[in-house]
C-alpha cells in the first residue's frame, strides 16, 4: 500500500452542555480529522488532542503542524506501507504520539477495508457489545450533579464518573452515595489535581467504596502514586502517567497502579494500545478503555479497542447523544448499557458527507 495523499480537516463540534475538569470548561469540541488516501482504500482517523496544551503538552493545531511537516512525509516515502510499519517509521520524531496515533488509524483503516476486516477482528475482539460508563463534569451545585447523574441512570448508563479537583470531591461523591446508594458503580478522575500531601484528604475518599480513583497526581510523579497506592484502599488507576506498554509495566512493578485507562491516541495508536492491554493482562490488571469527547468516527475505533478480553471495567466510551446533538457519523445509540461494536471493514463507519461539511471549518490535501 502505497499513500496518495491525507486530508487533514478541522471540525468544531458544540458540546450539548460545557464539560468542565480541572484543566478547564470546553463548550466546542475542536477535532482534527484525517482521510488517509491510498490505491486500494481511503481510510479515516481522528486526532483526540484538544484546542489548547491542558490534558497534555499536545494541542490540535500543533499536531496539524507536525503531521503536514514531518509525519505525512515520512510515511509518503513508504512503498509498502501497512500499519505496522507506521510507529517504527515515525520514532524518530521525538513525542506528539496523538498526531502518530490518528495517522496510524487512519492506515490502519484503509488497510483493513481493502482486506474487508473489522477493527474488531483485527485487534482480537471477543465481544460485539461493550458495556459503557459516563464522565460527569464539575458542576455549578451539588442539585445539579444530582439530575445529571440521574438523568445518565436513567439512559442505563453502568458506571458514572465523577470529575474532582480540591473544593469540589468529598461533597458530590457523599451527595451522589447518599441519593443513589452503593448499588452505584462510582468511579472519581482527579486529572493530576492533587499533590503527595493530598494524601490524608484522599483517603477520606475510602469510606465510599469507589471503583477507583483516576491519576490524582502529576502524570510525572509515578512514586508518589506508589507511595498514595499504599496509603489509601482505594485503587489507584493511572491515565496520563501510561504513555507506552514499558511506562505500564513499570508502574505495575512499582505499585503505582492497579488499574489502567487506555486511552489509544494518549499512548500512540491502538497497536501500542493493545500492547498495553497484554502488558495489563499478564499481570491481571484490569483495563478500560478512555474518552476524549470523541466524534463517531474516533469513538466507533474505542469500541473495537473496548471489546478486548482484558477490558473489565466499564469505559468511558458513552453513546453519541452524551455529547453531541449531531454527530458526523451515525449516531452511536446506548441499549440497555452497552454499544455496539462495528462490525464493518476498518472502523465500520463513515461520515456522513452532509453533517461533516456542517462542521468543517478547514480542509487542507497533502500530497505525497
Amino acid at each position: 500500500m502505497k499513500l496518495t495523499g491525507v486530508e487533514l480537516r478541522t471540525v468544531e463540534m458544540p458540546l450539548v452542555a460545557p464539560f468542565r475538569t480541572s484543566f478547564g470548561t470546553q463548550q466546542v469540541r475542536e477535532i482534527l480529522l484525517l482521510r488517509v488516501v491510498t490505491p486500494e482504500a481511503e481510510g479515516w482517523g481522528e486526532c483526540v488532542a484538544m484546542s489548547d496544551p491542558l490534558y497534555s503538552s499536545e494541542y490540535a493545531s500543533a499536531c496539524a503542524d507536525v503531521l503536514r511537516r514531518f509525519l505525512i512525509p515520512a510515511l509518503g516515502r513508504i512503498r509498502d506501507l501497512d500499519a505496522t510499519r507506521v510507529a517504527p517509521t515515525l520514532a524518530p520524531f521525538k513525542g506528539h504520539r496523538m498526531a502518530k496515533a490518528a495517522l496510524e488509524i487512519a492506515v490502519l483503516d484503509a488497510e483493513l477495508r481493502a482486506r474487508g476486516m473489522p477493527l474488531s477482528r483485527e485487534l482480537g475482539a471477543v465481544r460485539d457489545r461493550v458495556d459503557c460508563g459516563v464522565s460527569v463534569g464539575i458542576m455549578e451545585s451539588i442539585p445539579q450533579l444530582l439530575d445529571a447523574v440521574a438523568g445518565y441512570l436513567d439512559a442505563g448508563y453502568l458506571r458514572i464518573k465523577l470529575k474532582i479537583e480540591p473544593g469540589w470531591d468529598l461533597e458530590p461523591v457523599r451527595a451522589v452515595r447518599e441519593r443513589f446508594g452503593d448499588g452505584v458503580a462510582l468511579q472519581v478522575d482527579a486529572n493530576t489535581a492533587y499533590h503527595r500531601t493530598d494524601a490524608r484528604h484522599l483517603a477520606r475518599l475510602d469510606p465510599f467504596d469507589l471503583l477507583l480513583i483516576e491519576q490524582p497526581l502529576d502524570e510525572e510523579d509515578v512514586l508518589g502514586h506508589a507511595q498514595l497506592a499504599r496509603q489509601l484502599t482505594t485503587p489507584i488507576c493511572l491515565d496520563e502517567s501510561i504513555v507506552s506498554a514499558r511506562a505500564a509495566a513499570d508502574a505495575i512493578a512499582l505499585g503505582a497502579c492497579s488499574i489502567v485507562n487506555i486511552k489509544p491516541g494518549r499512548v500512540g495508536g491502538f497497536l501500542e494500545a493493545r500492547r498495553i492491554h497484554d502488558v495489563c493482562v499478564a499481570h491481571d490488571v484490569p483495563v478500560w478503555c478512555g474518552g476524549m469527547l470523541e466524534s463517531g468516527i474516533g469513538r466507533a475505533a474505542n469500541l473495537a479497542l473496548a471489546a478486548l478480553p482484558g477490558f473489565t471495567l466499564p469505559g468511558d466510551t458513552s453513546a453519541s447523544d452524551r455529547y453531541y446533538a449531531r454527530d458526523v457519523t451515525e449516531p452511536f445509540r446506548l441499549d440497555r448499557g452497552q454499544l455496539a461494536v462495528p462490525t464493518g471493514p476498518g472502523i465500520g463507519v463513515e461520515p456522513i458527507a452532509e453533517a461533516l461539511d456542517a462542521v468543517t471549518t478547514s480542509t487542507e490535501w497533502i500530497a505525497v
